[in-house]
């Protein structure tokens, strides 16, 4: 039986030096770990790895296909409203392209969207009903 729980995410990458300064200029720090083709930032009890797409694409077996909507958003949860609104524009200086701005949205929270270099979808949020432990944890309701 897996375990439920996720280890690495790994984005796949078109310019690995262009996407390994813009998660830096986020905040993220790589690890040691990092060699050649592969950046690794840790990301909380997880880590998050940046590869060249195609290379990624034929580990996977699969084809590269282009770039659009890839059915998968990444989400980082934050205690405030403000810090949305202080986050999205700190990602915006770093390059980020701003795809939707923060606003209260249906489900009773606040967030918005940015893209990566890549086009990787960012949810930054705000979410009243998913506390955030001093780590910056997130803990489901039981």
């Amino acid at each position: 039986m897996m375990e439920p729980r996720v280890s690495l995410i790994t984005l796949g990458v078109a310019d690995l030096a262009v996407s390994r300064r813009f998660y830096e200029a986020l905040g993220f720090v790589a690890s040691t770990a990092s060699q050649g083709d592969v950046v690794f930032f840790q990301a909380g009890s997880m880590a998050l790895a940046l590869y060249p797409r195609a290379a990624l694409a034929e580990d996977a077996t699969v084809s590269d296909s282009p770039a659009g909507f890839s059915g998968i958003t990444l989400a980082h949860n934050l205690r405030s409203e403000a810090e949305v609104d202080a986050l999205m524009a700190h990602a915006a200086s770093c390059g980020a392209r701003l795809v939707k701005p923060p606003q209260n949205v249906f489900w009773g929270g606040y967030s918005g969207y940015f893209s990566d270099p890549d086009g990787h979808l960012w949810e930054i949020a705000h979410n009243p009903f998913f506390p955030l432990d001093d780590a910056g944890n997130l803990h489901l309701p039981a």
